[in-house]
């Protein structure tokens, strides 16, 4: 399971930021899925197990004429 930890930042070169993104590169899509999920459940302060649901009474639908 993945932590965030809000009070740590660390200042990096831009040899070292690379190899984090080589790093997620080789993480299957799943993988990356699930740690995109858990930092917006940690953003957005909701359960990872129950996301919130989109609200579509917001968008309408109207025909090109």
């Amino acid at each position: 399971m993945y932590k965030l930890d809000r009070n740590a930042f660390i200042l990096q070169t831009v040899s070292e930021a690379s190899s984090h993104a080589a790093y997620w590169k080789k993480q299957t899509v799943e993988e990356r899925l699930k740690a995109a999920m858990y930092l917006n459940s940690i953003a957005f302060n909701f359960d990872i197990n129950n996301p919130p649901r989109m609200d579509k009474t917001v968008y309408s639908q109207r025909k090109h004429t």
